[in-house]
């Protein structure tokens, strides 16, 4: 693979990563990646999805409890951020 287009994508995933939660850390930028794969696939071939998550009952447990964090982290990034805007209008 193209090594300046890794890098590229990397800076990609963590500005992305940065946005959605707030911070960027090695492990975050992990999680985010697994979730974004995870949560196209069940998109884009829903029978793969299925027959991965039947296959691994505690894999399925395990991104489930993922995508839990990331959308718990998210909002919570969000709240602050909107508590923070509206200080700054006062």
């Amino acid at each position: 693979m193209n090594h300046k287009l890794e890098e590229q994508f990397e800076g990609l995933l963590e500005k992305y990563t940065e946005l959605l939660l707030g911070e960027a850390t090695p492990e975050l930028k992990d999680k985010v990646k697994m979730w974004a794969l995870y949560t196209h696939i069940a998109k884009s071939m829903p029978p793969l999805a299925k027959h991965w998550n039947e296959s691994y009952p505690d894999a399925k447990e395990n991104m489930k409890s993922l995508i839990s964090e990331i959308k718990t982290i998210n909002e919570t990034y969000r709240a602050e951020k909107a508590q923070s805007n509206l200080g700054e209008e006062n």
